[in-house]
């Protein structure tokens, strides 16, 4: 499947170099009103004609993914000038790139002058708790420390979709400000609730609402001029920790889902099954580098973008779910492509940042 229409964001950006200081001053009222994320990630996807965040992570995972960054000095704008940190991790503690992530995560930390400490055994003398756990199984008890990020940001109550209804009026309002579609910066989607598709009825109503939706999202891609067929992404609603995403173009094919396809949707991590389905308009990466697609990830604190790598996949096209096994991480300075450093420095620095007001609004 070629996806192809016309270079939007390159048209538009100008928009976003004319409307910075409107911009910044909108960043730093809604900033000012709320608490921001300590930290967080967010995959975006940029297709040319429109870029979106797809993804936002509470308590991120990859920091050793990051080579070169201003986390560190981020960090000490979030957290202050306490001076024992303690990092919570997740349990699985023999996963190797874990591990690395929470070297590197340490390592930032220290690099700012904090006293660093790692375990499911809090430190007493730590001052605060740095979650690094996406609480799948529950809130974590009996700690006196101050805990951030906020436990009730955990998959056992968060759901991607309270993401997506919290930062789409901050999507609408940058795009009155560039003056454009809001659509060209988001993603339509719907959740599918109470394990409809367990249900023959439901899932056949649920079918009819997929095709209504691919129909809507047609219109748009003739709207734009946009060649190729429009695809929905189907994910656990409560998390997929990169498990259990189904790529449909059909209402007819939830309804065609073999045994082992239905059981590997609705596994979710530590074998929790999923009952909520996000339904979420897929958007193709444009973006590629040395014959594989790529898409950024982007790495904040307090709220703002610290850093970058790139997801990358010979094995994978441009619709697809990058993150898999085969997924290599790059760096920016190893991509030399002048508009996909500009890329980064306009649109997806944009939505990444509204993604983490997006994310505080959650909190609140």
């Amino acid at each position: 499947m070629e996806y192809s229409g016309p270079d939007l964001l390159s048209d538009l950006e100008s928009r976003i170099i004319e409307k910075q200081s409107e911009l910044s001053e909108w960043f730093a009222e809604k900033r000012s009103s709320l608490v921001m994320p300590v930290y967080g990630s967010v995959d975006v996807r940029d297709a040319h004609w429109k870029v979106a965040v797809v993804d936002a992570n509470q308590y991120p995972a990859g920091f050793n993914n990051l080579q070169s960054s201003s986390i560190g000095s981020l960090f000490r704008e979030s957290l202050g000038d306490v001076n024992h940190v303690h990092i919570y991790p997740e349990a699985h503690t023999r996963n190797e790139a874990y591990q690395a992530n929470l070297r590197s995560l340490s390592s930032f930390l220290e690099e700012e002058g904090y006293t660093v400490t790692v375990g499911l055994e809090v430190d007493p003398s730590a001052d605060i708790v740095l979650l690094n756990n996406d609480l799948t199984n529950g809130r974590i008890e009996g700690i006196e420390i101050p805990i951030v990020p906020s436990q009730e940001m955990g998959w056992f109550r968060r759901r991607k979709s309270n993401h997506f209804r919290a930062v789409q009026p901050l999507l609408d309002e940058v795009a009155a400000i560039l003056d454009i579609d809001p659509w060209l910066i988001s993603t339509h989607w719907f959740v599918s609730e109470d394990k409809c598709l367990d249900k023959d009825t439901c899932r056949i109503l649920l079918a009819a609402e997929v095709n209504e939706f691919l129909t809507h999202l047609q219109s748009k891609y003739d709207e734009y001029g946009i060649e190729g067929t429009p695809t929905l992404f189907v994910k656990n609603d409560a998390g997929t920790y990169g498990m259990g995403i189904l790529e449909i173009q059909s209402g007819e094919q939830l309804l065609e889902l073999s045994n082992r396809k239905m059981k590997k949707l609705t596994y979710g991590k530590g074998g929790v099954e999923a009952e909520d389905f996000l339904l979420q308009e897929g958007v193709p990466s444009a973006l590629a580098w040395n014959d594989m697609v790529i898409e950024p990830v982007a790495y904040c604190a307090n709220g703002k973008v610290g850093g970058w790598f790139y997801r990358a996949n010979a094995k994978k096209g441009e619709m697809t779910n990058l993150n898999s096994p085969s997924s290599v991480f790059l760096q920016p300075d190893e991509i030399h492509d002048d508009s996909i450093a500009n890329r980064r420095t306009h649109w997806h620095m944009l939505v990444s940042e509204i993604a983490m007001l997006g994310m505080a609004l959650e909190a609140e």
